[in-house]
This record gives C-alpha cells, structure tokens and sequence, in this order.
C-alpha cells in the first residue's frame, strides 16, 4: 500500500511539474511572440512615391536553346528562347514550396538576378498583407527579377514592384493532407488547441471544429483554409459566398502557372516549358519532409471532414486541378512521361553524387549544424541531409546548394534574418 501511495504521488509530482512546465514555457512563448512582433514593426513610411516599374528586368540573354515544339506555345519546333527571369512564386504554407525555392535560389544565382527578399525575417511580415516598402533596400522604380518568399498575397502592391512581363507561379496541395501537415507544424501555435483534450488533438478538433475553432483566435488562420488566406482573400467566408469564386477567379486570371505537390515532376515540366528553362534548372532533392511517424494517416471519415472544413481551399483546389491537367493535355501524356522519366533519373543521379547513404535522415543525424532544417516547436521532426564524404569537387558546391535549408541559403544570400535567428536562439535557450 505504501508503495503504491508513494508510486502515486510521484506520478501527480510530475504531472505537476509538466503542467508548471508548459505554463511557464507557454508564457515565454507569448511573450517572445509579441516582444519579437514589436520588434519587426516597420519604422518606414508606409507609402512610397508611385513611380512606374519597368516592362521587363531580364538582362539581355548570354545564350539561347532551342524550344521544342509545343502546343502551348507558338513558337516554331527549334526557334531559339531565352529563359524568363521574372518571376513572383507565391509561396504558399506546407506545399514543397521550400523546395521548389532552393530551385529558385540556384537559378537565381546562375543568371545573377536581383532578389526582392524581405529585411530581418524569413517571410514579408506574415500574416499581414504584402506591401512593397517591406522589400530590403526598397526604393521606387528599382528592378526586381524574383519575389519568392512567405507573403500573404496583395496583388496591387506585387504589380507596383515587379516588372510587367513577370510570370506569376503558385502551388497547391490536397486541402486534407495540408490541414494535417498544417496542425501538426503550428498547432502548438495556435492557442486555441490548447484546450483540445487527449493525445489525438487533430482527430478531436476534426470530429467538432466549431466547438473550437475561433475565427478571431491568434493564428486562427492556420487551421482553416490556410491556401484562400495565403492568397490575401478571406478564409472564414461560407462557400456559397460569392466572393470565393471571385477570389478563384481572379487567381485564375493573375497566375501563369498552378503547380500541385501531387505531381511535382510534372509541374516542373510545365515550368520548364512555359519559361524556356533547361533541365537542368529543374534538379531537386526533397527538402523539409516529414518523417513517417508523425504524419497522422487520416481516414476516409476524417479526410472527408477535413475536406468539409476546408470547403473553400478544396474548391480552389479542383479548380486549378482542372486547369493543371489541361495544360498536361496540351503539352501532351506520352512527352510529358517521357520528360518525367528523365528527371527523375537525372534526380536519381545526383542523389547518388551528393546525398551520404542516397537518403534523407532524422534531425539527431544530421551531422553538419548548417544542414539542420527549421524544426516545428516541441519536436524535430523535419529531416535533413548529409552530405556524402569524399565527393568530387566539380559536384561539391552543387550538391550542397541543393541540399542546404531555406534559413541557410538565405543567409549565404545575403538577407539580414536576425529576429528569425533570435527566436532560433530563444527557442533553444527554452529547450523547446
């Protein structure tokens, strides 16, 4: 009996001190959130003078390639291209889009094209809306090849920063398997989760969101239609509101290109198509994936409800998949496999060239500090990559470019992430 007491009592001892635990680490969360929040508040006029942007920023071309004949374009099977330089890539949350910016940064390099990076974070003052002045070194009537990182969309300013011949690029993923990606990475973010009881937050919320979801809650935004919200429009609207086939239309009309995360390869070759880029521009290795154990596998019932909750992103979602595979149609099934197949070869190659053991690993092993990726709070879950020893030097600097983190590439930029890094420390210094 004694022992048992005693046993108990331990067990209540360290539920107390869990619970003390996180409300004071909850504390120094909010607070840090708000001090670092207080620190990134712009100190800059808020309205630059109007000063018209140019027609294009592409330097004259050094070299041309021959086009292949498409049906999507006019040009003549072999007449020479140059590549487009222009680029606004709206980067939206959890869809491979840092990936897809790692391809955006080496291209970058390789044509010696002008950023429009944010100053001292990693995204332009997210959640608020996109405004120009919020671009490093912002001066009116300056030319700017690539906008590319986090923003929530507000097409008016974007149009007064970048030129005109700009190709404006997006990607989407299933609204149910970004729910769960998206409560899994910020739910802890999030404060009305807080209050979600159990081990299985994501499945209790799915089976009663009204019961939790608060629409004016801090970082409410994450957990409904984060795709809609991304793109600057309302996400809290009821489907049958007509301001949400507004909002698909007039993205219908502004992006170029809607790439899917479903079919990644083939979005890159429409890119490569639609941009007169080479394939190799395309390479890429996966980055910022999840390990297996910690993503939940949503059944057909709770996919459904996810689905459900996320009305509006999954009729956004139909919508540019509709419009996707016509575009496949147009470039043709049997080129566009054959295309596949070749980068996922060419992929598979430098896998074997740069990647130590050919595969991502788990955070604890990877071995070089700068090849650690940005983590989720409470967790590392994210995976990364070491670099294979004894590599040949012609790969060395390619293969590292497209194996290094999003934080790290931008740093080598040269942008100035000091209240990102800062939290990095503090999140550390809390052992979150």
């Amino acid at each position: 009996m004694r022992v048992d007491c005693l046993t108990m009592a331990g067990k209540q001892g360290r539920q107390w001190r869990s619970m003390c635990k996180g409300l004071i680490l909850g504390t120094l969360l909010t607070s840090c959130m708000i001090l670092l929040y207080c620190l990134s508040t712009q100190q800059i006029p808020f309205n630059p003078p109007e000063i018209p942007v140019p027609y294009s920023c592409a330097h004259r071309p050094s070299h041309l390639h021959p086009r292949a004949s498409s049906n999507t374009s006019q040009e003549t099977s072999g007449q020479p291209c140059a590549p487009k330089v222009d680029i606004m890539f709206m980067k939206t949350h959890k869809t491979a889009s840092s990936t897809f910016l790692n391809i955006l940064f080496r291209f970058g390099e390789k044509h010696h094209l002008q950023f429009a990076f944010p100053d001292s974070r990693n995204d332009f003052f997210y959640p608020s809306l996109f405004q120009r002045s919020q671009v490093k070194d912002y001066k009116p009537g300056m030319c700017f090849n690539i906008i590319c990182n986090h923003m929530r969309f507000n097409a008016p300013e974007v149009s007064k920063l970048l030129p005109l011949d700009t190709s404006y690029i997006t990607i989407l993923r299933d609204p149910a398997d970004l729910f769960e990606s998206s409560f899994h990475y910020f739910g802890r973010l999030v404060p009305f989760t807080w209050k979600i009881p159990g081990d299985d937050k994501l499945t209790e919320f799915l089976l009663d969101p009204h019961g939790y979801f608060d629409p004016e809650g801090f970082n409410s935004f994450y957990l409904k239609n984060l795709l809609f919200f991304d793109f600057g429009q309302d996400n809290t609207l009821e489907l049958e509101d007509p301001r949400v086939d507004e909002g698909i239309r007039f993205l219908s009309q502004r992006f170029h290109l809607v790439m899917l995360v479903e079919h990644f390869e083939e979005s890159l070759i429409l890119l490569k198509d639609a941009l007169c880029w080479e394939m190799d521009d395309l390479l890429f290795f996966k980055l910022n994936a999840r390990k297996g154990s910690t993503v939940s596998k949503l059944t057909p019932e709770l996919r459904a409800r996810a689905l459900e909750w996320n009305a509006i992103d999954w009729k956004l979602y139909q919508h540019f998949n509709q419009t996707f595979w016509k575009k496949v149609d147009a470039y043709g099934q049997q080129r566009m496999a054959e295309d596949v197949a070749e980068l996922k070869r060419r992929n598979k190659e430098m896998a074997s060239i740069c990647i130590e053991g050919g595969h991502a690993v788990e955070a604890g092993s990877i071995q070089e500090t700068d090849m650690q990726p940005w983590q989720p709070i409470g967790e590392k879950s994210i995976m990364g990559y070491n670099l294979k020893k004894n590599m040949d030097k012609a790969h060395q600097k390619l293969c590292r470019k497209m194996l290094m983190p999003e934080i790290q590439y931008l740093t080598e930029l040269g942008v100035n992430l000091w209240i990102t890094k800062l939290w990095g420390y503090i999140r550390d210094i809390i052992n979150w």
